[in-house]
């Protein structure tokens, strides 16, 4: 038995009767849009999973393949039920007397709606981020690594490295560590390692000595 699940399991977790838990999946493989890219080892969770074709519509329902803006997770992320990225297909036209979209009740209209509106930037969220239940992540955000986003927060702007989120809109609560420690561990990657390497150093990644970290990095 491997030491760990493969990134391309769909549901990673196993009771050790062998019971596997549908609801809970890794993205990677069972998202394949031209528009969200996902990362190695970032799950999700939910209480009343879709089939593996409908995680993409689950997490982001606004992403269509003619969007012109991507979603872009990276890698090892924690997303709980509930959790909804709002993209920019979402949006409505905000120049005019009314928001009211038209084009999209006309069939022969309805593709060049998208394109219509402004270029809105992409979603990103960086490696190792925890987002909690029923949390919504607007159009545009940009996540950095180890952020820890309270559960049901609204998500919007800028979030910093190693920041602890929280509200609507969300603001930072406080920071998990100093910034010698956040430039440190944005250096030291671990979560470009093989998985191996991480499997060997997982009490100095879970821990909180970073010499610890340091020193169990591969050579």
């Amino acid at each position: 038995m491997p030491r760990f699940p493969s990134p391309d399991t769909v549901n990673p977790v196993q009771l050790p009767d062998g019971t596997v838990i549908p609801g809970n999946v890794f993205l990677k493989p069972v998202i394949d849009h031209p528009r969200i890219q996902i990362g190695d080892y970032t799950y999700a969770s939910d209480f009343d999973p879709p089939p593996p074709e409908g995680w993409a519509a689950r997490i982001a329902p606004f992403m269509f393949p003619i969007s012109q803006d991507r979603l872009i997770i990276g890698k090892f992320g924690q997303i709980a039920h509930g959790v909804r990225f709002i993209t920019n297909s979402a949006n409505h036209k905000m120049d005019g007397f009314s928001t009211f979209p038209f084009a999209i009740h006309q069939p022969e209209r309805f593709m060049a709606y998208p394109g219509s509106l402004k270029r809105g930037r992409d979603t990103v969220v960086g490696h190792d981020v925890w987002i909690g239940m029923g949390a919504t992540i607007l159009p545009g955000a940009t996540i950095g690594n180890g952020v820890i986003i309270s559960a049901g927060s609204v998500v919007a702007g800028s979030v910093p490295d190693y920041a602890i989120i929280g509200g609507n809109r969300a603001e930072v609560l406080r920071m998990r560590f100093d910034d010698a420690t956040i430039a440190e561990l944005n250096e030291i990657a671990w979560w470009d390692w093989d998985i191996d390497a991480i499997l060997d150093a997982e009490a100095a990644i879970t821990g909180a000595d970073i010499a610890a970290l340091r020193a169990a990095a591969p050579a």
